[in-house]
């Protein structure tokens, strides 16, 4: 595992980004973990979030970038965050761009924000965690409304690999009706792998009864 990837997952643990326990999914599903990018809520945060995007970004994207675009609402600071990330620490000077959940009706008016979106843009998406993709479908008709524009990929926190439509987790079946590939910082296993009586700070997050909740789960709701 690349040693960004294990400071992430450390990052977020530590953030209270990553937690353990027992929860309920939105689906319904009872889950050992999970993660809310919600509680990112320094300026600190969001500037090392940005980095370890923008890490993961020089990893799996090759081409040209000319704009990040954030789904709202967690999107936006992800895409400011990591266009921040990438003109201080990469020397890459790149647009960013959101979409409003309500049209504005008054002023320039319109559903986007920031950089305006032109034919023939190389658009990366920056978002959370997918769960079903359904903020991704209901952002992508706007964006090609704005422009007939290039979608390059998506870059996101955590792949928690669960099925959704078809058997298949919601990055393959995005793939599937969209095109583009969804590049996660960080898989589930990688998070037991990271965390699994590795202590941070000093306390152990994952032992092996947590380890086997989250097997257990896998196993029950995650493609192989």
């Amino acid at each position: 595992m690349e040693q960004y990837k294990k400071e992430f997952i450390e990052f977020m643990v530590r953030s209270g980004v990553l937690t353990f326990g027992d929860f309920t999914t939105k689906s319904g599903r009872k889950t050992p973990y999970f993660v809310n990018t919600g509680n990112y809520k320094t300026g600190a945060q969001a500037a090392k979030l940005g980095e370890f995007y923008a890490k993961a970004i020089k990893e799996h994207i090759k081409e040209d970038i000319d704009v990040l675009f954030g789904p709202a609402y967690k999107g936006i600071p992800l895409a400011v965050a990591t266009s921040m990330a990438l003109a201080t620490q990469h020397d890459t000077d790149v647009n960013y761009c959101f979409n409003r959940k309500e049209e504005k009706d008054h002023g320039e008016g319109g559903k986007m924000v920031g950089y305006k979106l032109q034919d023939g843009d190389n658009v990366l998406i920056t978002e959370d965690v997918i769960t079903s993709g359904a903020s991704i479908r209901e952002c992508l008709p706007q964006i090609m409304a704005a422009a007939k524009v290039n979608i390059i990929g998506e870059i996101i926190s955590v792949d928690r690999m669960e099925r959704g439509l078809e058997n298949k987790t919601a990055i393959q079946q995005i793939y599937d009706d969209y095109g583009f590939k969804v590049y996660p910082i960080v898989n589930v296993k990688e998070v037991i792998e990271a965390l699994h009586n590795n202590p941070v700070d000093g306390k152990v997050y994952i032992d092996d009864e947590m380890k086997a909740k989250m097997e257990a789960y896998l196993e029950e709701y995650c493609v192989k």
